[in-house]
This record gives structure tokens, sequence and C-alpha cells, in this order.
């Protein structure tokens, strides 16, 4: 029988990270104790907390592992599908509780409140995604929603995509978002084409296009702010 990963109760008490989140915070632990506790078992005689670290050094920190697919972090010894899948998952469910809103719906103002709202989507996406940000008639938020996902180099839109979700949600307005991959958020000649394309479609569905954010390496441009539109 082969050697089994070590489980997180192999450890001593004193280095069990669920132990030590419960007695002094999650806010306390280390990013490799956090992801320990989600992967749960190490691997071939290694600590989850080992495992963790191996996993984040492979991957070059959190982000990157945010970026890796799931066949990515599987191919990694000692993870496989299930702990990849597990990893996955707590990363999006920290994406949704981001994106989630209690109480009163927030209200954009600016590039900045958009901007804010998708940043976090789509900044770690390898392949540029259409986003939309659906406003009621008070410019707040109903909804965000990734419309479309391209490739590295493109990402294919047609205002009628946009337009039929638009209308499902029932929106006054809306705020076009996508990602540069490169980390480069300058808008391209493609993008203010797209951006003409969408504003004139907009205008004759009676749901304007008020801007077209792009974000890229944690920064955004807003087409309107740059005259654009």
């Amino acid at each position: 029988m082969g050697e089994r990963g070590l489980i997180i109760r192999d450890l001593p008490a004193s280095e069990r990270p669920r132990e030590r989140l419960e007695q002094y915070g999650p806010e306390s632990l280390s990013t490799a104790e956090l992801l320990a506790i989600v992967l749960r078992v190490g691997a071939r005689g290694e600590s989850a907390v080992r495992l963790a670290e191996r996993l984040l050094s492979e991957f070059r920190g959190l982000g990157g592992v945010a970026r890796a697919r799931v066949r990515q972090l599987a191919s990694l010894p000692g993870i496989g599908l299930a702990k990849a899948a597990q990893v996955k998952a707590s990363f999006e469910l920290g994406k949704r509780l981001a994106a989630s809103v209690d109480g009163p719906r927030p209200a954009v103002r600016g590039a900045a409140d958009a901007a804010a709202l998708v940043m976090e989507e789509l900044r770690h996406r390898e392949q540029e995604c259409l986003a939309a940000v659906f406003l009621d008639t008070r410019n707040q938020v109903i909804c965000t929603r990734v419309l479309m996902v391209g490739t590295l180099t493109g990402s294919p839109a047609h205002p009628r995509e946009v337009f039929r979700e638009a209308l499902a949600q029932g929106c006054a307005s809306l705020i076009i978002c996508h990602n540069h991959p490169s980390g480069d958020p300058t808008p391209s000649k493609d993008d203010v084409a797209l951006t003409a394309r969408l504003v004139q479609a907009g205008e004759l569905m009676g749901v304007p296009v008020l801007d077209h954010i792009v974000v890229g390496g944690g920064r955004y441009v807003s087409l309107r702010e740059a005259g654009r539109i």
C-alpha cells in the first residue's frame, strides 16, 4: 500500500489550521493555511499545508491559482481533479459573495463604480470576455453578467446578444465592460468600433449604453471619460 497523504489532523495541534482558525479567526492564518483547509488532505507523506505551499509556488501566488483552469491545477502532483474542483469552487464562492448585494442596490455614479463591479470577475481571465452592468432608471445595479467569452486575441460580440439580455433584465441603461488579458487596458480600434455599434443599437432599442470600460492589470479605461462616446 502506498504512503497516504497526511491530513490536517495528523499535524500537531498547534499547527492545525482548522483549530487555529476556530481559536484565532481566519485572518490569523496564512494564505497557504487557508488553502490547506480547502484541500483537506496532503499527498505522499506531505501535509495539506505543504501541498498548498507547493500549489502557490507552482502558480506564482494566489492570483495564479485563481486564473488556472481545473485541468492545470489537477496536473500538479498530489492535487488531482477532486482537489482542483474544491479550489476552483472556493474561488467562485468568493467572487459570488463579492458580487452579492444585501440591502439597497448600489448606484453607479461613474466609471470607477462600474469598474469596481467587474474588476475581480474579469481581471484574472485568460480570454477576452464581454460583460455588462445593467441599470435601472435610478442608475442602480440590477445585475452584472458575462455575456461572451472570446479567445486570447478577441471577443466576438454582436449587439443582439447584448440587448437580448438587456431586455430580459428590463434595464433602463447599461454599461459595457471587457478585459484585456495582456494587462494593458488601452482601448484598441476594434474596441472603439464595437462601442460605436453598441451605442447606435442602444439608441434604436431605447436602452442607452452609458459607457464602455476596458479593464486590465488592475486598471481600467473609460471610453466615455476618454471622449470616445
